[in-house]
């Protein structure tokens, strides 16, 4: 699995030490890919502390600055196993791993999202944060057509599959998970979505309100793309 961290010197020793005890007692075969990026805290440090206590179930890298698509992406080249899981540092949900790995190993799906906002779902997060997300995926459904209830968050993968997809994403930070999936839905994989329980255990280490400038170009840019075939870096090359 793949679990982007920035700034988490306050949770991720417990995160990822009750991970490992839930998955253990699950009797899965698994690895920790920490995807660090950017953190100015002691985040890379305690990453160093849990590689050299679980060598064979974890591994971390640092991504160059606070980029948590770059980061992401980069992860899912860097794992190894079959199934690939995608999972947030504040959630760890072993519920999640169990139901979804189940699926993928019935070939039920290629791609499970773990919905927030689908009929099911539990979404204890503050009512701002519940709200952004529903206007999110409005704006993703009424721009780039996407058909489902929620791109962002918890994903589990046949890894072959989707790989080659990362490759061809546009963007980074918090819109590549988006164009992950709308990538995936659009070029026919198999994707299923199941309800999932979010109760964080901190607040967003980046403000959501400082998100959305860089969510919004973000965005232009992906529609560019997917609707006229291009990219606006390609465009402005050219231009130059």
């Amino acid at each position: 699995m793949v679990i982007p961290i920035y700034n988490e010197e306050q949770i991720l020793e417990r995160s990822v030490g009750e991970l490992v005890a839930g998955l253990g007692a699950l009797g899965i075969d698994f690895e920790i890919v920490l995807a660090e990026n950017g953190s100015r805290d002691r985040t890379v440090a305690i990453a160093e502390e849990l590689a050299a206590r679980w060598p064979e179930r974890l591994r971390w890298f640092s991504y160059p600055e606070p980029n948590y698509g770059g980061a992401l992406r980069e992860g899912i080249f860097r794992a190894r196993g079959r199934f690939l899981v995608c999972e947030e540092i504040d959630l760890c949900d072993v519920d999640f791993h169990e139901r979804a790995l189940a699926l993928l190993r019935a070939d039920e799906a290629d791609l499970i999202i773990g919905s927030k906002a689908m009929a099911g779902a539990h979404d204890h997060r503050p009512v701002f944060r519940r709200a952004a997300t529903r206007v999110y995926n409005a704006m993703l459904r009424a721009s780039l057509g996407f058909s489902g209830t929620d791109t962002h968050g918890l994903k589990a993968m046949r890894r072959s599959v989707l790989a080659p997809i990362a490759a061809r994403c546009i963007v980074d930070y918090d819109v590549f998970a988006s164009e992950l999936v709308i990538r995936a839905e659009r070029e026919g994989v198999r994707m299923l979505e199941i309800p999932v329980e979010i109760e964080e255990k901190r607040a967003p280490s980046i403000n959501l309100v400082q998100r959305v400038p860089r969510v919004l170009g973000n965005l232009g840019r992906l529609m560019v793309s997917i609707h006229l075939g291009r990219d606006l870096g390609d465009i402005g090359k050219r231009r130059s």
